[in-house]
């Protein structure tokens, strides 16, 4: 089951006594986290489960989320650290161009010349783009930033990434 399904939050804490979780928002959709919407929770122990969102409320940086059917601290306690899952199938279609992170995480990333660098291993979002950690062959890793200037094409169904490096950026 977990190998259909694609992180869109973490658990961080629990907040308050009535059963609210603070949440990390992994997902760029923030109507997946709107009451009655459903997610799949997995616990660090225990098996996964389908719940519902209840209410939600922003505070700082996260999510403050409350499912149904968990009125108290004591309830909730158990599911700190979980994931946050969807099923693939209810992604949304996103344009031509765009890419959910999963789609390049693990592709092998060459130099237009043909020379491999490494496989995509996470990446994380600066405010202007994205950038993409590669680690290389030889275990170090190399960032590159995702735009037009260096990434020339991307083709996941090949799971392979075409780079052009501005000088000194593989160094």
């Amino acid at each position: 089951m977990e190998d259909s399904m694609i992180n869109v939050g973490k658990v961080i804490n629990t907040h308050g006594i009535k059963g609210e979780l603070k949440i990390l928002r992994l997902s760029d959709n923030p109507e997946r986290f709107n009451p009655g919407n459903r997610l799949y929770i997995f616990p660090i122990e225990g098996s996964p489960q389908e719940i519902i969102i209840e209410s939600q409320r922003y505070h700082k940086q996260y999510d403050l989320i409350k499912f149904v059917g968990y009125e108290n601290i004591n309830e909730v306690e158990r599911f700190k650290n979980a994931s946050l899952k969807v099923s693939m199938d209810e992604l949304d279609e996103l344009e031509e161009g765009q890419y959910y992170y999963h789609e390049i995480i693990g592709c092998e990333v060459f130099i237009i010349k043909g020379e491999k660098i490494g496989i995509v291993s996470d990446i994380f979002t600066t405010g202007a783009n994205d950038v993409w950690t590669i680690k290389q062959a030889n275990g170090k890793e190399v960032c590159i930033p995702y735009i037009d200037d260096v990434v020339k094409s991307i083709n996941i169904g090949e799971k392979k990434i075409l780079i052009e490096p501005m000088e000194g950026l593989l160094d």
